[in-house]
């Protein structure tokens, strides 16, 4: 059996739910496939059915046809499992999907160097997510012209400013009455602020934001709901025109951070922590470098969205979005070298996840994987992401200080040349 096959090399201590669960599985990729299956299926308690959509991608094209149009077919990727991972005391194998050679090797190969020096320690902020509505008032032929009627139009803005700002407690149970279900779970309308814009082109413009807790959900089509709701009155409340009513996927209320201390020891040496720092430098002063950078950190992030059926679309604006919030393009982690020689790791960026609604309602392989990571909030979702993604980051800047990025890569990468041109 696979367990037996696997349990000579690793600590195994009980079901995946259970807290004494290890993800320190040494030598699982010697297994076949079929193997990791037959042990995954076991720890996970999947029946054959799951095990089957496993295997087949757990979509079928009738599914497919609900999910998008002019459905022809249906696009697999790999499905696999980063190992080791020890995040605020608790074990997690992490579910990725990617086509990338060395993206799940490297991120086990950080989790394992960080569990050996304590492993990594996440949070998430409440699931707030943020709707806006767009209020534009009369066009002003030329908006240096400081007529009667121009400063009438700004006065207007800013007395529906305060109207809407009175109004906070009608517009805030307004919202809430598109779910009065996700209310009783304790989500729902959360505040209403405003912001005044002024452009050239269009005139004076009123901005309503609706801070909304999504709960469990990552929250799009909840937010974008209540903002269409609430959008009428704030018409009537200010006496514009309403346009967008819709949801700003820079959720930077909405925040996640990890962070890990790893030992010099741990790394293979103070000179690679050095190494490591200097590469983090380059990153923080050159957005060509950070941008590159960023991309190697959402190469996990993207994996595990993916693989638990959330938005990486979404994910991946919101995330370089924050990286330029304050005017440059900056890297979402930062790294640093302790007086002692070990080095310093933590990451910030918006994760709006969720585990509930969505794509987890109609694919099977998703759901599977959110019972592999046995999480219990989307809140706790979104720290396991982050933590991913700064093991994701540590693996990428250790193969580039020390050996070059292409030594694993591309042996990977052979591989699967190879592999190619045996089927053919």
């Amino acid at each position: 059996m696979a367990l037996e096959l696997i349990t000579a090399d690793c600590e195994y201590y009980g079901e995946v739910n259970d807290v004494n669960y290890s993800s320190r599985l040494e030598g699982f990729y010697k297994l076949t496939p079929g193997q990791r299956i037959e042990w995954l299926a076991q720890i996970a308690n999947l029946d054959a059915i799951q095990v089957d959509d496993l295997l087949s991608g757990g979509l079928g094209i009738d599914q497919a046809d609900q999910l998008i149009e002019n459905v022809v077919g249906l696009y697999a990727l790999p499905f696999a499992i980063a190992a080791n991972f020890t995040i605020n005391d608790r074990d997690y194998l992490i579910p990725m999907v990617t086509e990338e050679p060395s993206i799940v090797a490297a991120c086990s190969n950080a989790a394992k160097i960080v569990r050996a020096s304590g492993g990594f320690h996440a949070r998430a902020e409440e699931p707030i997510l943020v709707g806006q509505i767009q209020v534009i008032f009369e066009e002003v032929d030329d908006p240096y012209d400081e007529s009667a009627e121009l400063l009438e139009t700004i006065e207007k803005l800013r007395g529906s400013h305060r109207a809407i700002v009175d109004a906070r407690e009608e517009l805030l149970a307004l919202a809430n009455e598109s779910h009065p279900n996700l209310v009783k779970r304790g989500g729902g309308a959360r505040d209403i602020s405003v912001r005044e814009f002024f452009h050239t082109r269009i005139g004076p413009m009123l901005v309503v934001y609706l801070a909304f807790d999504t709960r469990d959900a990552m929250g799009a089509n909840l937010v974008n709901t209540a903002c269409e709701k609430i959008a009428p009155r704030i018409a009537e409340l200010t006496g514009g025109r309403v346009n967008l009513r819709i949801l700003t996927n820079l959720s930077d209320r909405r925040l996640a951070r990890a962070t890990c201390r790893v030992t010099a020891d741990a790394l293979g040496g103070q000179e690679v922590a050095k190494l490591i720092v200097e590469a983090q430098v380059l990153a923080e002063v050159d957005h060509y470098r950070a941008a590159t950078h960023n991309k190697g950190i959402m190469n996990g992030v993207d994996a595990l969205a993916l693989a638990t059926g959330n938005d990486f679309r979404a994910i991946e604006a919101g995330a370089h979005a924050y990286a330029a919030r304050n005017g440059g393009y900056h890297p979402l982690t930062h790294w640093e070298q302790a007086s002692n020689g070990d080095l310093i790791g933590t990451i910030e960026l918006p994760l709006a996840v969720g585990i509930v609604g969505g794509l987890t309602k109609i694919h099977r392989v998703a759901q599977i994987a959110l019972r592999i990571l046995d999480v219990k909030s989307g809140p706790e979702l979104a720290g396991v992401m982050a933590t991913v993604g700064l093991a994701q980051n540590l693996a990428a800047l250790r193969a580039l200080a020390t050996d070059g990025i292409q030594k694993g890569h591309m042996k990977l990468h052979a591989r699967r040349l190879e592999q190619t041109e045996i089927r053919e």
